[in-house]
């Protein structure tokens, strides 16, 4: 349709031109016609014929509007036209009837004939040029008009056909990794265009896609695994005192059976947390004062057993969730107490932001450390705690070793409040930077 539309509107362009042409030719050899017979009139030669072209008329008029001479056409008729040059040389219009044949228009052309000292009119006309021109020419036009409508359709349809030949390969194989297997990709078409690059991101969505996947597998298995051990304790303990129901008692079934509880509950709470995190679910921002927050955290936690040094600087704002950092620092603290030797040391400060940061941090980076003198974490492993179920002494005791969530939290709770949190170097021990946008 829209080659259809264009082709026409070209041919009608074409033609218009033509007739346009046409006319000017048409109105310029009029006026060279008259032009002679003026001429003749002037220096009293008129000859005869008037004029030489078939369908052509001429009359000469003198100032009495009286037709001094004609065309055989028009002979024994009036003035076939009432304008006047008026002392311009040529004045040209277009006239219907009148003394040509009823619904025939004729293209006029007047000029001025001195003659005997009084301004004459000679009048050359001939019929209009049809808006076709002619029916051969018309034919031509509108010809060509097909062939190139149908010339246009159908490579369209090829390139077309062409250029999305790899789109539907890369449905194609969709529909297959779909069905099969995740780790399959799409074929990068030969071309660098728009649609290699739209296979490439195809691919790098399959790519986190089958990540991510293969991420919750892992998790999923970690965590049932999680959860199946205090249920297999909790399941031990009943069954032995139901075997055996003399050889325990109540408290101690229930001191045995609540420990094991109380590890379920800290690992679906973590989960939820999770959940939550990974759901997007903002909390309310607040101004928090970086040094206040860590020192009241602290002071609310039971006695320690491990002694705490602070140095703290005040006046590092941040703008966050108060019970989410609360969270992150809780579990900062937990994980340092279990691994420190005999202190935990905190730090506050505040620091400009480098030129690589300064979108993420522009007015400049608040940073809390916590610090302890256990035996530390080798720098190819410092990622690894940050897993979810990730111990790396797998040999102790489950009950001392948390849940194996708090760090990979206390990272989401850093990233959702455009942060970071890390494992940095430490002469002794392990230290742990969480760094936030200074409100």
């Amino acid at each position: 349709m829209v080659a259809t539309l264009l082709s026409a509107l070209l041919a009608a362009t074409v033609m218009i031109a033509i007739h346009r042409f046409e006319m000017g030719n048409l109105v310029g050899e009029l006026a060279a016609a008259g032009g002679r017979v003026a001429h003749e009139v002037e220096h009293n030669e008129l000859g005869t014929p008037l004029v030489e072209h078939r369908g052509r008329n001429l009359q000469i008029v003198d100032t009495t509007r009286r037709v001094v001479a004609s065309t055989p056409q028009l002979r024994g008729k009036p003035p076939m036209s009432g304008f006047n040059p008026d002392g311009r040389k040529i004045v040209s219009g277009v006239v219907c009837g009148g003394v040509f044949p009823f619904g025939e228009c004729h293209m006029v052309v007047a000029q001025s004939a001195y003659r005997e000292g009084q301004d004459w009119v000679v009048y050359a006309s001939s019929p209009l040029i049809p808006p076709y021109v002619d029916p051969w020419l018309a034919g031509i036009v509108i010809g060509a008009a097909v062939v190139m409508a149908v010339a246009i359709t159908g490579i369209g349809h090829r390139i077309a056909n062409a250029s999305l030949r790899p789109v539907a390969a890369i449905r194609a194989e969709l529909d297959r990794i779909t069905e099969t297997c995740p780790e399959r990709r799409v074929p990068l078409p030969p071309s660098r265009d728009e649609i290699h690059d739209l296979a490439g991101s195809v691919n790098r969505t399959l790519a986190r896609l089958e990540t991510a996947m293969n991420q919750q597998r892992h998790f999923t298995s970690d965590a049932s695994h999680e959860l199946r051990t205090p249920i297999a304790a909790i399941r031990a303990e009943v069954e032995d005192a139901l075997h055996a129901p003399e050889e325990t008692s109540v408290p101690r079934l229930g001191n045995t059976v609540l420990r094991s509880v109380d590890r379920l509950e800290a690992i679906v709470g973590d989960l939820l947390t999770i959940a939550r995190l990974e759901a997007g679910r903002a909390g309310q921002r607040e101004p928090i004062d970086l040094a206040e927050f860590v020192a009241s955290e602290c002071e609310r936690r039971p006695k320690p057993d491990k002694r705490f040094e602070f140095s703290l600087e005040p006046g590092v704002v941040v703008t966050g969730d108060r019970f989410q950092l609360s969270r992150l620092l809780t579990n900062l603290i937990d994980n340092a107490e279990r691994h420190a030797a005999t202190t935990v040391a905190f730090h506050v400060r505040q620091e400009p932001s480098c030129k690589r940061d300064a979108q993420r941090y522009p007015h400049g980076v608040a940073m809390l450390e916590v610090v302890d003198n256990g035996p530390g974490i080798d720098p190819d492993k410092r990622e690894l705690v940050f897993q979810r179920f990730t111990r790396l002494d797998t040999a102790r005791d489950r009950d001392t070793g948390g849940t194996g969530l708090g760090l990979s939290i206390a990272r989401q709770i850093a990233e959702a409040h455009d942060g970071t949190l890390q494992i940095e170097d430490s002469p002794h021990g392990s230290r742990f930077v969480l760094r936030l946008p200074l409100d």
